[in-house]
């Protein structure tokens, strides 16, 4: 006579760290963002770029959705004033754009992203986080290139330099 099956006392003990299956994707977004990397030349002349921390301790740049009515390069002013306390900057020009995508429950977001090169016209030191940030702060250019969290941002902000020394900005 067989023996009833005995689930496996073992399987059921590691189950609850295997991965659960996720809902399959219900609706694909767009969300337009668009932000800025923004600069200043330090006493000794160096550039530094201006990085905030996100709530998940990465390194990255001002940015935030656009508006309605907003183009990208107002949405790039408002956010950099918005999140960094910076209003007095000079919008320098469009030096590409970005595209993230990931999920989020049953979406999938496609995120397209317009960077500015964005020049404070103050020292810079007006700086201030908003609360869900975990930290902002000027970094020397190669630091920040080493601590951003996105590799496209981070070809951006070569292409920034390469064009602050090329046109002495």
């Amino acid at each position: 006579m067989p023996k009833p099956n005995k689930p496996n006392s073992r399987f059921e003990a590691i189950k609850k760290y295997l991965p659960k299956s996720k809902a399959s994707i219900q609706e694909i977004v767009r969300e337009p963002t668009s932000g800025g990397i923004v600069f200043r030349h330090a006493k000794g002349g160096e550039i530094e770029i201006l990085l905030i921390q996100d709530a998940k301790d990465r390194w990255t740049i001002p940015k935030g959705h656009i508006e309605e009515g907003e183009t990208a390069a107002q949405t790039a002013r408002r956010e950099i004033g918005e999140e960094a306390g910076l209003h007095d900057v000079d919008m320098l020009g469009w030096l590409g754009k970005i595209h993230f995508r990931y999920r989020r429950i049953e979406r999938l977001v496609l995120m397209t992203t317009q960077i500015y090169l964005v020049r404070v016209r103050t020292d810079g030191n007006e700086i201030q986080k908003e609360e869900w940030m975990n930290g902002i702060k000027w970094f020397p250019f190669n630091e920040a290139l080493d601590l951003i969290e996105y590799e496209d941002i981070a070809k951006l902000m070569l292409k920034a330099k390469t064009r602050i020394r090329e046109e002495k900005l």
